[in-house]
Parts: structure tokens; sequence; C-alpha cells
């Protein structure tokens, strides 16, 4: 028997009591203010691992452990592990609202929809399981695939929220994404795309009304990273201006996530974006269009964890390790909200959640990164 959902979704009364109970043990700019709403600078991704009991329990006890830590922001996609990322975060949020110590109102949940999810690992018949649990029940039809494995027709997305709600044990969640609405121009033309995304910014916005959610965006690879031209780009301000012709200036296309890391720099060094037609990095279109920023792969799948130059740990000092000082790069970023990192080791969560004891680097200090040297 499941038990009952869990009601409401993140406050700024209950973040702000979240963050002062750190406040003796972390700087004050470990949180970031969005629309009131206080998020950790760094938040705890659920991406990788194999779909099996113990990856679960990993995952499930480095949630408890980060949120002990001082991250209140957790991040799942329907389609990780086979909707098992999404179960085991539903189990340990279930634990630490039964222990008490922590409230609903203090978490951030985001998660994703978009590609077609497998219920527990890869089936035997991939066709035949999209046929009877789509197709049958009139979730989607076949031509509404891209690639194979894309989706995100009203319907649809109706339907993977509500099994994200199911698998989390909520009834709300604080950030719902488009998962990389970019793979429809795989096989699609702008036009239709513009058409796919009005579709699916009007059905978001329905479920914002019932409270299903609170706000959304989209969770990108490539979208913002390429450059105007490239297939496919995504321009910010113009998904800012359906989302506005959609639900008008009260609509809730608010977050955005995306790459952001010492090997992939685009969203911050790129002019990528074009703002009233003044070419700028995405960082800089989403801080003036009042767009908060995940950064996703903040550690790139921990190839960046090891063996970094001398002068990172120099400029980025106050950190042991190689894996803080790329975290450190990331959330210091200007215009970036909280920096993302896949976590189910406890070593690998203590590492990371050190690094928010040390302030983000300053301005002037971050950019002696980019000064060339000699």
């Amino acid at each position: 028997m499941r038990s009952m959902p869990t009601p409401g979704f993140a406050t700024a009364e209950g973040t702000a009591d979240y963050r002062a109970r750190f406040a003796a043990a972390l700087p004050p700019t470990h949180f970031r203010d969005f629309r009131g709403v206080s998020l950790s600078s760094i938040g705890l991704g659920t991406y990788l691992g194999e779909p099996d009991p113990e990856t679960d329990r990993l995952y499930r006890e480095a949630v408890i452990r980060a949120v002990g830590l001082g991250c209140n922001v957790v991040d799942s996609a329907i389609n990780y592990r086979f909707q098992r990322s999404e179960r085991a975060v539903g189990e340990a949020l279930r634990a630490l609202f039964a222990d008490g110590g922590v409230r609903r109102e203090e978490l951030v949940v985001a998660t994703k929809g978009g590609y077609v999810s497998f219920d527990g690992g890869y089936p035997a018949n991939p066709n035949a399981y999209f046929t009877e649990t789509f197709v049958r029940s009139g979730v989607a039809r076949p031509e509404d695939l891209v690639a194979g494995c894309h989706c995100m027709t009203p319907a649809y997305l109706k339907h993977q929220l509500r099994r994200s709600l199911e698998n989390l044990g909520l009834t709300s969640v604080d950030i719902y994404y488009l998962h990389n609405p970019e793979q429809q121009l795989d096989e699609v033309r702008r036009a239709e795309f513009t058409r796919r995304m009005r579709a699916a910014m009007a059905v978001l916005e329905e479920e914002a009304a019932a409270g299903r959610l609170r706000v959304y965006g989209t969770a990108t690879w490539n979208g913002y990273r390429v450059p105007p031209g490239a297939g496919g780009h995504l321009s910010l301000q113009e998904l800012t201006g359906l989302a506005r012709e959609v639900a008008g200036e009260g609509h809730h296309f608010r977050v955005i996530q995306l790459p952001l890391n010492l090997a992939m720099p685009e969203a911050l060094t790129h002019a990528t974006q074009a703002l009233d037609g003044e070419p700028v990095p995405a960082l800089t279109a989403a801080a003036r269009l009042g767009t908060y920023v995940m950064a996703s792969a903040s550690l790139l799948q921990s190839r960046l964890t090891r063996g970094m130059p001398p002068f990172l740990g120099e400029i980025l000092a106050g950190l042991e390790t190689d894996a803080q000082r790329a975290l450190q790069f990331v959330r210091s970023a200007p215009g970036l909200g909280t920096a993302l990192v896949g976590m189910k080791q406890e070593a690998h969560v203590l590492e990371n959640l050190a690094t928010a004891r040390v302030p983000p680097a300053p301005l002037e200090q971050f950019e002696r990164l980019f000064t060339k040297r000699g």
C-alpha cells in the first residue's frame, strides 16, 4: 500500500528556516535567492548509476546526508535509472519528513519530463512497452515520438508529471523541466517546434495553476550553448516571450538548466544568446530576463576531479581537492544560481558539501581564471 503523498512546496519562510540552521556553519553566500525562496548553491543530482537496489540505497542515503549538510536542492528526472532515481529521492524525502528534522517547505525538489520513461529497468521489447504503456492508454501516439525517444505533447507531459509526483511521494514539485526540448529540432522545423513548445507551456501553466508544480523551465544540454543558426539552438528571450504569450506576465517559465564546468564554459564565455539584438552569454541573458540558472555536469561526471592545473588552486584558495576547486568555479560564476553535482557516495557528499564552507570566489578573483598566463 502506497503512503499518502506529502503536501506542500518550498516556501520563503521554510527555506529561510533551513538557511538559518546553517548560519553558524556556512557563509550566507552559500544560499541564493529566487523569488523569495532560498536555494543552496550546491544541489544534488541523481543521473548516473546502475538500476539496482544498491544504487537506490546509496542515493537515498546521499540525499539524507546532503540535506543535513546544507544542500536543500535535489534534482532528478523520470528517465534517470528507469524511474528508480525519483523513487530513491522519494524514499529519502519520506524518511526526512518522518524524522521531523526537515519540513517539505524547506526543500526545493526538481524533476524533468520529455524522454520515454521505462519502469525499473530496460524492457525486453521497448516498442511493446511503449505501445502498452502509452499508446493503448491514449497518452501518446507513435508519431508523437522524435528520435524514437522524445515526446512533449500535452497529454504525455501531464502523464509524466503525475508519475513523477507518485515516484517522489509529493503533491507538488518546485521545478519541472522540459527535458532537452532541442531534441525535437532533430526532426521538426522551427515553426512546428514553436507550436509544440507553446502547447507544452500551456499545459505546464495549467499544472502550475492546479498546484502540481511551482515553476517550470528547460533542462538542456546543447540548446543554450550553441550559437544562433545551429540546428539545436534555443533562444531564451524567444522562449520567455512565448511563455508571456501563453500566460501573461505571471507566467511560470522561470528556470533553466544547462551544463557549466571548467571544460564547458560556454554559458559564461560564449555569446550564444541574442537579447534585444545584443549578443550575450546565456548567464547574462538569464540574469536580465529574471531566470534562475542551474548548472548540470558541474564536475563533468567526475572527469574534473583530478589533474587540474596548479594555478586553479592558487586562485580558488581555501579548498583541498580538485573536485572542490572545479565545483567552486561553477558556483562562483556570475549569474549562476545552483551548481548540481551527482552524488551517491557518502565520501563525495562530504567532499562536495565541504566546498559550501568557503564563500564563492569574488568577481575580481574569479576573473583571474581568464587572464592569459605566460
